[in-house]
């Protein structure tokens, strides 16, 4: 008998030991990690990145251009970059690339900007048009700009087009298919699969709704859509043309055009683009290769042409922040970029909680004397929009003046988060308007049914044990519809207090219609064209300020998080005890693209959908939020 508990016993001590053992594995294996990065700091010095004396500066873009990146955990980060994996969203910051631009065009050691902008995902009109002023900025210090690669895109060419020479190669791909709005319509696979929906809206033009309701786009929602695309593609057109020295109709809106060009090319893309001026020559990369050479020398290796790449030029020539007058004047920058969600959302996301209380940080400083709250939303919980409306006006009810700086697109939420500040600036081919609410809930006693399944039960009360399991009443869908019709009257009397309107004046030009920025102006709902640093002048004008420094207002890192990020970042050491391969050609470099298989296509259409859903989390229920805005 006695046997057994000392067999239990040294089970127990063998599993400790193992436990032991495995804990001093993990404590070692991170105490080396630290180790060998300690060291990597110590002997950076060896390890900096160096910009050649004569050198071209390749902007190899990788990923969305965005007003404000992701958060993303910095040991994550680290460990995907030094095991050469590719980032599931890449981004470049907006501001980040304009910074580059202008820090090369004063870096005498930069003679040329090349662009390689394959790796470019898609991208909003207005953050293109800031680019190519940066880019244009640069070519007034006398130095040249090249384009080149193996295809563009629109977006792609839009920047390439800033040019003073656009090379492709012979056999690349170029085609300008203008701007569109199309969507999946699941009404009839709903119906197949008995989900009943319930859907509350108020506005004609409200069609963020109509996927789930329609199996196709309704007349009022073409109508609405097609002007705001009519009047984003004359912008691109009318830059692009100014850029090429071409005439608006030069580009081939008709397919018979295209096609009668493109037979006299002998059905080459390549061929097409050149004789159509898009390019000014074709080369094959070696050739690009050799006339780069010939502008800047060869690289150390000898096999390239000497240059250094986006990434690297920001890593070289980012420094420590500014250390400003603590005790100056300041006019703060909020960022409010992506869905509106309630409560605390990471940055890349807008939370009613979180983006309110970088706005109520602002008004507690009080060397903060105006705020520019710049708008990159499509919207999203109009619970949320409203807790950050609230702020802006309590900014202002502290003396703050409050300028509200559209991006790519301020509609919906993003508009309601906007309205009330003293003044509204957009680009001309900024999204917004899109004044509507809706409500959408759906119930599957029908699909539950089929499968056996059913609900029961007693309440006390008429609404009591309401979910998606049980029929909707017809008094119950009464009282939510009454609920959407009273948030769309707030939103109308939100508008027409601050934009000095009627309520009949905003009516007319909401009902969830959305309007460019160009516009928006004209309407009203907008004071001035302009963007960010045009924002930030007029706030500082407002809070008549002469002499005044710029501060951004950001979600603060943790300790932890401060910590990994200055241990690893810029550390070649510590990637290439990793392995991590460096490619010394960024002509050969491959890039991640979205993927062009049909399948893939609409299995990551219908995740987005289904990712889009699950995201909402307005306590009431209601939203306000552009989906047509995602056309761009």
């Amino acid at each position: 008998m006695s046997s057994k508990p000392n067999i239990v016993k040294r089970l127990f001590s063998a599993l400790w030991r193992l436990v032991s053992l495995t804990r001093q594995v993990i404590v070692n294996v991170v105490f080396f990690i630290v180790l060998f990065a300690f060291i990597a700091v110590i002997t950076s010095d060896s390890e900096q990145i160096i910009v050649p004396e004569r050198t071209a500066l390749v902007l190899n873009l990788v990923g969305d251009i965005v007003e404000q990146k992701f958060e993303i955990d910095p040991m994550e980060a680290f460990l995907t970059e030094a095991l050469d994996e590719k980032e599931d969203r890449p981004e470049i910051l907006l501001s980040d690339l304009v910074n580059v631009i202008a820090k090369a065009k004063v870096d005498d050691r930069v003679e040329v900007i090349v662009l390689q902008l394959q790796g470019m995902h898609r991208t909003g009109l207005s953050k293109l048009q800031d680019v190519a002023l940066a880019l244009n900025d640069f070519k007034s210090s006398g130095k040249k700009i090249i384009a080149l690669g193996d295809q563009y895109t629109q977006d792609q060419y839009y920047l390439a087009s800033v040019a003073d020479e656009v090379w492709l190669n012979p056999e690349g791909f170029m085609l300008l298919d203008g701007y569109g709005r199309y969507r999946m319509y699941f009404k009839s696979a709903l119906e197949k699969l008995a989900v009943n929906q319930h859907i509350f809206r108020v506005g004609t033009f409200k069609s963020a709704v109509e996927p789930y309701i329609r199996d196709n786009m309704s007349d009022a929602a073409k109508e609405a859509n097609q002007l705001w695309l009519d009047d984003l593609w004359s912008q691109y057109k009318a830059d692009v043309a100014q850029y090429r020295k071409l005439e608006l109709t030069h580009f081939d809106d008709s397919i018979t055009s295209l096609l009668t060009k493109f037979s006299a090319a002998d059905a080459s893309f390549a061929h097409y683009a050149l004789n159509n001026n898009w390019v000014d020559q074709l080369k094959t990369r070696q050739e690009m290769r050799s006339e780069l050479i010939d502008l800047v020398g060869k690289n150390k290796k000898g096999d390239s042409y000497s240059h250094i790449s986006y990434k690297d030029y920001l890593a070289t020539t980012t420094t420590l922040p500014t250390l400003t007058n603590q005790a100056s004047d300041k006019v703060a920058l909020v960022v409010a970029k992506g869905t509106i969600l309630d409560g605390t959302q990471k940055p890349g996301t807008i939370g009613g909680d979180s983006t309110a209380k970088l706005l109520r940080k602002a008004r507690y400083n009080n060397n903060v004397k105006a705020v520019v709250l710049r708008v990159d939303s499509p919207g999203g919980s109009a619970y949320a929009s409203e807790i950050i409306r609230q702020e802006v006006e309590l900014l202002k009810q502290a003396g703050k003046p409050v300028v509200a700086s559209m991006g790519t697109y301020a509609a919906s939420g993003g508009y309601w988060i906007s309205a009330p500040a003293d003044k509204i600036y957009a680009a001309p081919s900024t999204i917004t308007g899109s004044i509507g609410i809706f409500g959408m809930m759906m119930t599957f006693e029908d699909s539950l049914s089929k499968l056996g399944i059913y609900t029961d039960g007693v309440g006390t009360t008429d609404i009591a044990g309401f979910g998606p399991t049980q029929p909707l009443s017809d008094d119950m869908a009464q009282l939510i519809q009454l609920s959407i019709n009273r948030g769309y009257k707030n939103f109308i009397n939100l508008v027409a207090t601050n934009r000095n309107m009627t309520f009949e004046q905003v009516d007319a030009i909401a009902q969830g219609r959305v309007w460019s920025g160009r516009k928006a102006k004209e309407l009203g709902l907008v004071d001035e064209l302009g963007n960010l640093t045009d924002a930030t002048v007029a706030a500082a004008k407002l809070a008549n300020l002469t002499n005044y420094d710029t501060l951004l207002i950001e979600k603060e890192s943790s300790n932890k998080n401060i910590f990994i990020k200055k241990l690893f970042n810029g550390n070649t050491f510590i990637a290439n005890l990793f392995g991590t391969a460096i490619t010394s050609d960024v002509i050969d470099v491959s890039v991640p693209s979205v993927s062009h298989q049909p399948m893939s296509q609409l299995v990551d259409t219908l995740s987005t959908e289904l990712t889009k859903l699950n995201q909402f989390n307005d306590p009431k229920g209601i939203y306000s939020l552009c989906v047509s805005c995602e056309a761009l």
